[in-house]
């Protein structure tokens, strides 16, 4: 008996040792994103970045050279990797899977950016880029695969990973990942994702004390003023304070015909979501709107209210638009706001702008091309005013010669653009230039 167990024992062994069983057993985990060196003359092509913007779990935004593209921003889309959405839904584990990329980039000494092929290759978005991501903790230290280690830690379900450059080691990360259940192979409840019902409350709770809601599903009303690039713009009036509170809503691609009509302008709505912070935009926002056309009285579906309504645009002094504080009381303190920072998102008008410069956005890769950034004074106070892109009643590109150097009249949203303040308006028709 001696004999045969000792025999069993070099068996497994041999069976370990030709790859017949795993090698890695408990405890003994292979670190995968490091287990393949950068090379750096392969044929591929690579590029050194920064990162200028985080979006989720397998998407990041990278300053690179003009040279390489138009703009000087590349919008990766992680190879390989398929992370759970925190933009236009909120999943399981997907806040986990964007705070381990942002971890990992945020403090890393060095970042390449490496393509499948000799040439960078769009998605199927045809808006980003697909990449390899390289990165290095510190000076001297070896390159680590941010793809590889997010699939090694259960961050991602699989997109195409065996049919890459690096598909074995994408799957055996992927097994060992589900050998060691983790996050998404775990069978457990995501730690960090918000469970509970719908909190009803105000757009101004929300507006005022957006931390307190992040990642949590949030239910409010509001009336629907601009519908914009996938997401809504919604206000509501409040008599203690005499002005009006906004959100943006992005409902992305999720909803049926017979949600996206209740997100119609001039419709007033309860909306249901879940509240998150959009780095690239520079705004909290509502995210995971869903309709079930069978229930339609479902607590978590988005409803219309009533209709016939039409956005405040609030007639605004440049001095509130710049300088304008509200004081917001609590039961126990009070807190005092830029009057600006409360307003964004709200509909307001200003005149008698004199427009001194114009900037427009010249990237033909990019759906910017041709929208314009006015520089004007009203008197002494510099406002900002952000076009999206317009056109002519004849379908003609508008440029800055229809403003520079007029006086105008605007009606646009309250926005925000790398912390400055600014109205962004989106329909031409919303600018009036003096005679």
């Amino acid at each position: 008996m001696k004999k045969l167990h000792q025999f069993l024992l070099l068996l497994v062994s041999f069976l370990c040792l030709t790859g017949f069983f795993p090698a890695q057993a408990e405890g003994t985990d292979v670190d995968w994103a490091v287990s393949i060196p950068l090379n750096t003359a392969s044929e591929t092509a690579k590029q050194q970045v920064t990162v200028k913007t985080f979006i989720d779990g397998d998407t990041v935004h990278f300053f690179v050279p003009e040279s390489v593209i138009p703009g000087g921003v590349l919008k990766a889309r992680f190879l390989a990797v398929n992370t759970p959405e925190t933009t236009g839904k909120v999943e399981e584990y997907g806040k986990k899977a964007a705070d381990f990329t942002r971890s990992r980039l945020e403090n890393a000494h060095s970042i390449i950016l490496e393509s499948e092929t000799d040439a960078w290759q769009k998605d199927t978005t045809g808006d980003r880029y697909l990449a390899w991501v390289w990165y290095q903790e510190a000076e001297g230290q070896p390159w680590r695969n941010l793809n590889i280690e997010i699939l090694q830690m259960g961050l991602a379900r699989p997109n195409s990973s065996a049919n890459n450059r690096y598909g074995d080691i994408c799957t055996k990360a992927i097994e060992q990942s589900k050998a060691r259940k983790l996050n998404l192979y775990s069978g457990q409840k995501d730690p960090d994702f918000y469970y509970g019902d719908a909190i009803e409350l105000t757009l101004k709770e929300l507006r005022s004390n957006p931390e307190a809601y992040n990642g949590k599903k949030v239910a409010f009303n509001g009336v629907i003023t601009m519908n914009s690039d996938n997401s809504v713009f919604l206000e509501s009036y409040d008599a203690e304070t005499d002005m009006y509170f906004g959100l943006s809503v992005y409902y992305g691609y999720n909803l049926n015909g017979k949600g996206m009509e209740i997100l119609t302008v001039g419709n007033e709505a309860r909306i249901v979501g879940t509240m998150q912070y959009y780095e690239a935009g520079e705004t909290w926002q509502v995210s995971g709107l869903n309709y079930r056309m069978m229930k339609p009285r479902d607590p978590g579906n988005i409803q219309k209210l009533s209709d016939g309504h039409q956005p405040a645009y609030v007639l605004t002094a440049p001095e509130t638009f710049l300088h304008g504080k509200v004081t917001l009381q609590g039961e126990e303190t009070s807190q005092e706001f830029d009057w600006a920072q409360l307003a964004v998102a709200t509909s307001v008008e200003m005149k008698g702008l004199f427009v001194e410069s114009i900037h427009t956005t010249r990237d033909g890769n990019s759906s910017q091309n041709g929208a314009m950034t006015l520089s004007c004074k009203a008197g002494d106070h510099p406002i900002q005013v952000r076009t999206t892109v317009f056109y002519d009643e004849n379908k003609a590109l508008i440029s800055e010669d229809a403003y520079l150097g007029k006086t105008i009249d605007v009606k646009g949203i309250v926005d925000s653009f790398e912390g400055t303040y600014q109205i962004k308006v989106f329909l031409p028709s919303h600018i009036t230039v003096h005679p």
